[in-house]
């Protein structure tokens, strides 16, 4: 299981960066179908982002933490409440074994952490993994094994056919543990009830 992340070059003119991308009931992707997908880059090469509403099923992050011998099988059960805690997500069908952590910026490791927003940042190193495991790292964050990732012009194309709507993203909605609720209210944060939404819409 490899921590890696790649960075983009060159804004598009769509520049999304930061945002919530919201999968739109004619998504003709059922990988996607209902998906919140945080944007970490967007440029003229393509876009990458990060499903922030879908748990890995089949690890959890003590289990992670094992595999990737950062602590050993009897250290487990005394992680720190909140590294115990920590959700493990799917975040998307593009090399699936390589894990992102979005999280708050009050952690930075050298060139290795990405700054997204002012309140997001993303590192893909296994540093900021220990930190958590010792109690330390960003006061808030989410760690996703696999991204989602769209070619030059991809993006810009799926949003005209109306398979995403777009919304500002806030990290009280981005890092909130309840992954069920997490569609409805970024779709509520647009004004759309999800339950009256029909398959005719753009960006915001």
């Amino acid at each position: 299981m490899k921590i890696g992340a790649k960075k983009s070059r060159g804004k598009g003119r769509f520049q999304l960066d930061g945002q919530l991308l919201l999968a739109m009931p004619g998504m003709s992707d059922p990988r996607f179908a209902r998906s919140v997908i945080y944007l970490c880059a967007h440029s003229n090469d393509g876009a990458m982002g990060i499903v922030v509403n879908r748990k890995a099923r089949k690890v959890t992050f003590p289990e992670l933490l094992v595999q990737l011998d950062v602590i050993k099988p009897d250290e487990a059960i005394r992680l720190p409440e909140r590294a115990g805690a920590l959700p493990v997500l799917r975040g998307g069908p593009v090399e699936t074994q390589r894990g992102f952590v979005l999280h708050s910026p009050d952690y930075a490791a050298d060139d290795t952490t990405m700054e997204i927003d002012g309140s997001v940042s993303m590192t893909a190193t296994v540093d900021i993994l220990r930190a958590i495991a010792t109690g330390g790292g960003p006061h808030r964050a989410i760690l996703a094994l696999g991204y989602a990732g769209w070619a030059a012009g991809q993006l810009e194309d799926e949003i005209q056919r109306n398979g995403w709507l777009n919304c500002p993203a806030t990290s009280e909605l981005l890092f909130d543990p309840d992954l069920e609720g997490k569609y409805a209210r970024a779709m509520n944060t647009l004004g759309v009830d999800p339950a009256m939404l029909v398959d005719q819409a753009g960006h915001a």
